[in-house]
């Protein structure tokens, strides 16, 4: 039976993971369930799974957690980055459920890859603040990533029995596009919070949303590519495909081109994930193609959707590029979503960043972390300079 730790059980991802182990009980058992605000919905799935052990933001919150289990679960409650590293370090647990939103979830990933653990890796920001350091522990400490996102666990499928990727001509990652393709550039000066977070396929937090809406969310995909499948970039593409049926091609040198289908629903990676190397039910149904619209892939407006060109810029010049990248667009996301600067600008923003001027090194997880802060720091000034 495998022991699960979910950081981040109350997000998307978190519920859709639940929502598989709903329907696989023999198979696994919950050790630990975390969250930062959602207390309620927290000792709700506290009081069904029966996790040893739950943590919440700080010790406020934890008196508040044990008002709401009202005795009906008794796991032990510990509170911020410790309760984090304990869960994931705690040697019963054989899979760790990486789904903190953003670069907090870099300090419990990076901890996952020291134990050896198998991440489920749903925290794309991981691996691209720190891609190489987690990939080299991971390895270092005989552990597994299974990445969760639909096109890399597509990939993953594709190239599961692959040892060599000088086989590989190149990965092309799909995108819906948004709710913004087929938009004027001069149109998005005008779009409203409202419409950013509405998107058309997946249902979403509303960071990644507004990500996915500026296509910063694909190219953000494109550098944990280069990171979880060693290629450069220059042989990872993206095309759009709003149907979002398709998730990735993976081209070899012989020709062929092979791929993942699916419905754009998160449960069908996730019980993938879960489930490896066997498969088990996701609560899914499969495909019937004939009832579907026809299938269509264009290339990406780079002038509509810039944020794409700035992540290649960033892979292409380095990780401490990759650290500024996702620390500033977090922050210019965070100004949009709190109405201080228009959806166009967070562009804007992280260009600008990208401006900074910092030493390539090897980094140490405390490098990464240091430079996070003064980048967010900066970003902070740019945006007053703005508004």
């Amino acid at each position: 039976m495998k022991s699960i730790s979910i950081l981040g059980s109350t997000g998307s991802i978190g519920k859709s993971t639940l929502d598989v182990l709903r329907l696989n009980p023999v198979n696994f058992k919950v050790f630990a369930l975390s969250c930062y605000s959602n207390l309620e919905l927290l000792a709700q799935q506290a009081i069904e799974f029966q996790p040893e052990v739950i943590v919440v933001k700080d010790a406020n919150d934890r008196e508040i957690i044990r008002s709401h289990l009202k005795e009906k679960a008794s796991p032990e409650i510990l509170c911020g980055p410790d309760g984090y590293k304990a869960i994931v370090e705690a040697d019963i647990v054989t899979d760790v459920v990486a789904a903190i939103s953003g670069a907090a979830g870099l300090i419990s990933t990076y901890h996952a890859a020291l134990k050896g653990k198998r991440i489920l890796l749903a925290n794309k920001e991981s691996m691209v603040m720190a891609g190489s350091l987690i990939m080299h522990q991971t390895k270092m400490n005989q552990g597994l990533i299974i990445p969760v996102d639909s096109e890399h666990n597509a990939i993953f499928q594709v190239l599961n029995n692959t040892a060599d990727n000088q086989a590989i001509k190149k990965i092309i990652l799909t995108a819906s596009g948004g709710p913004f393709r087929g938009f004027s550039p001069e149109a998005l000066k005008e779009v409203t919070i409202k419409q950013a977070l509405n998107h058309p396929k997946w249902s979403m937090g509303k960071k990644i949303s507004i990500d996915s809406a500026t296509m910063m969310n694909k190219g953000l995909e494109v550098i944990e590519a280069s990171f979880l499948f060693n290629l450069p970039s220059e042989r990872i593409e993206v095309l759009i495909h709003p149907q979002s049926i398709v998730h990735s091609f993976v081209e070899f040198i012989d020709g062929s081109s092979l791929t993942q289908l699916g419905c754009p629903d998160m449960r069908v990676p996730i019980s993938f994930a879960l489930g490896y190397p066997q498969r088990i039910p996701s609560g899914v149904n499969g495909i019937d193609l004939t009832k579907h619209e026809a299938l269509s892939f264009s290339q990406p407006n780079h002038k509509l959707f810039p944020c794409l060109n700035l992540a290649y810029q960033a892979l292409s010049a380095g990780q401490s590029s990759c650290v500024i990248l996702n620390a500033a667009n977090e922050i210019a996301v965070e100004a949009f979503l709190k109405g201080r600067i228009i959806f166009t600008k967070i562009h804007d923003v992280v260009k600008e960043a990208m401006n900074m001027v910092v030493t390539e090194t090897n980094h140490e997880l405390g490098d990464i972390i240091d430079l996070d802060k003064a980048v967010r720091a900066r970003t902070h000034e740019i945006i007053a300079g703005i508004t």
